[in-house]
């Protein structure tokens, strides 16, 4: 306490200056308007001042967090692009391998381009139409890929246009096998995506993994072998739990399909010739 009072008498005088200053001022700028005046526009610059400063460091700390957070997305919309970006480099790589392939499968047969005006993706019998038809050598019963593979078999002819049985259809079965196995089945839609169909009745001793390629098996007068149809997307067992059923990815997108190419087969009169001569033969041996 006395340490305190000898600081008051000590700056009294000083104390004493501050308490006249501010009598001053106060009187000064209470009966001087224009003082007054004076005296609130600086106060009031130094108040904007001030709040300025406040806004510019509240935003420049909100900026900071905004732009962490852009740079994050950033980050993310980056990996994701170099992700799609791998993945269509292995879509265009796959599609152009399958091309390839197809191309050398189909060596020796006339291919007549066409393409699809009708296209009934949504339905349980879905169809085709290709602007092709009997003037242009098209037939029933032969073979239409695209570029992902195998698209259907021709059902019903007319002078310039001819309906596809594609696979995406109920009624539609295609024999196939898996490639580098001579085991084979039948492949079906199953009717719960344009993207997947099944095949049926492969033994239960056959080495299978998923992806591996399913294709024509060439035990028909449709497809040539080899004609590439899908991949192995997942491996049940059958009904009767003596086989293995396969659910197949197929290769071609019938939600955008355009483009395709009739397999004139060149030797599918001489074969139904000879099945002709079979079904005789048969016929003779059971008189």
């Amino acid at each position: 306490m006395h340490n305190l009072l000898d600081f008051v008498r000590k700056y009294s005088y000083f104390f004493l200056f501050l308490l006249l200053e501010t009598l001053s001022m106060v009187m000064l700028f209470r009966f001087n308007s224009f003082q007054g005046s004076v005296w609130f526009s600086a106060a009031n610059g130094a108040v904007a001042y001030v709040n300025g400063l406040y806004a510019d460091v509240t935003n420049y700390l909100y900026l900071t967090d905004v732009n962490r957070d852009l740079t994050d997305k950033n980050i993310a919309l980056q990996t994701e692009n170099e992700r799609l970006r791998q993945a269509l480099s292995t879509v265009t790589r796959d599609t152009t391998l399958t091309e390839k392939l197809m191309q050398e499968k189909l060596v020796g047969y006339q291919m007549l381009p066409a393409t699809v005006v009708s296209n009934s993706a949504e339905r349980v019998n879905n169809y085709l139409v290709i602007d092709k038809g009997e003037t242009d050598g098209v037939k029933p019963e032969m073979g239409v890929v695209g570029g992902g593979g195998v698209v259907g078999i021709v059902y019903l002819t007319g002078p310039h246009h001819a309906l596809v049985l594609p696979a995406t259809n109920r009624k539609s079965s295609i024999s196939c096998k898996l490639r580098g196995q001579n085991y084979f089945g039948y492949l079906e839609w199953n009717e719960a995506s344009r993207r997947s169909a099944f095949l049926d009745d492969i033994p239960r001793y056959a080495q299978i993994k998923k992806g591996q390629v399913v294709e024509t098996s060439g035990y028909s007068a449709v497809f040539p072998p080899g004609i590439f149809v899908g991949r192995v997307q997942n491996i049940r067992n059958s009904a009767d739990g003596q086989s293995y059923s396969l659910d197949v990815t197929l290769g071609t997108n019938f939600a955008n399909l355009r483009d395709v190419s009739v397999i004139l087969t060149p030797y599918k009169a001489e074969i139904d010739t000879l099945k002709a001569h079979a079904r005789q033969a048969s016929n003779g041996l059971n008189e």
